[in-house]
């Protein structure tokens, strides 16, 4: 049985690498512990802080691997302790965040049993190229000049949808 494809139109080319990312999100949406908060510390600047009490330096991990962000925790249960009551087990966990293109960590710390990783997204660089057009028998070469139009003389909605681009 094939697969339906939601980015299956002949005008989306090359999108493929971005419905496997969804994919991915999907599935890492399924995870409940640990919890998590997102926030927004500036314009450009990003943390993911995530509850880990109880897990040392040492029982965690961080990787980033083809901009999915991976934390995982191990912890070791002590043998030698005798519990008269165990409310608080010592579990493992996985948590997976799939990052936009250009994202970068800038770092993680570790304190009062929350793990904050930073986060910055650089600012897109916008470029114009020109385009070499030849003909089928290589002959005579053409290219199509694309200038870079200032803002101040574009078309005031134009200005506008780049810029929110």
């Amino acid at each position: 049985m094939s697969r339906l494809s939601l980015l299956n139109s002949p005008l989306l080319l090359g999108f493929d690498q971005f419905e496997r990312t969804l994919e991915r999100v999907t599935k890492a949406s399924a995870e409940g512990y640990p919890p998590y908060n997102i926030e927004r510390l500036g314009e450009d600047r990003l943390r993911i802080t995530l509850a880990v009490a109880g897990f040392a330096m040492t029982e965690l991990e961080v990787l980033l691997e083809d901009n999915q962000l991976t934390v995982r925790g191990r912890q070791q249960d002590e043998t030698d302790r005798v519990y008269l009551h165990r409310g608080i087990a010592a579990r493992q966990f996985q948590r997976s965040f799939v990052l936009a293109e250009g994202i970068e960590i800038v770092g993680a710390v570790l304190d009062k049993g929350l793990l904050n990783i930073d986060f910055m997204r650089p600012k897109p660089q916008r470029s114009v190229r020109s385009i070499k057009i030849s003909t089928a028998d290589h002959d005579d070469a053409q290219t199509i000049e694309v200038d870079q139009v200032p803002e101040s003389q574009r078309p005031s909605g134009m200005a506008q949808q780049e810029r929110n681009q």
